[in-house]
């Protein structure tokens, strides 16, 4: 199982990049999709997460700026990232979980909560 994120890198506040997740070792559609971010010196937080159906959670702070989507045919997951602020910057990581693993609670819960999968991260930096 790998999960190959990509996309990452310097851009000024205001600008845009597209991260790439590309997943390999198992069946992409029986799996929901996310997007973490870990910033220096704070927790891991979920950014925006996608079930098999296409349902979708996003964290406030990115709402109306980031776009999750995702390629079945390609086994690939994207994020479009807008109007890219300073507090942006962190490593970001791709996950998966399947959907066989179910939670109730939140949208976040029931979006991003329990990954299986983990990739290594792409490092964003919004600075001037």
């Amino acid at each position: 199982v790998q999960l190959q994120a990509s996309g990452g890198g310097l851009v000024q506040p205001g600008g845009s990049l597209r991260l790439s997740c590309a997943a390999s070792g198992f069946t992409f559609d029986d799996y929901y999709i996310g997007w973490f971010r870990q910033a220096p010196g704070k927790e891991r937080e979920g950014v925006s997460c996608m079930r098999s159906s296409g349902s979708t959670y996003y964290a406030d702070s990115v709402k109306g700026r980031f776009t999750i989507s995702r390629d079945n045919a390609k086994s690939t997951a994207y994020l479009q990232m807008n109007s890219l602020k300073p507090e942006d910057t962190a490593v970001y990581y791709c996950a998966a979980r399947s959907r066989r693993r179910t939670y109730s609670g939140t949208a976040y819960f029931t979006h991003c909560y329990g990954m299986n999968y983990w990739g290594k991260g792409t490092l964003v930096t919004v600075s001037s």
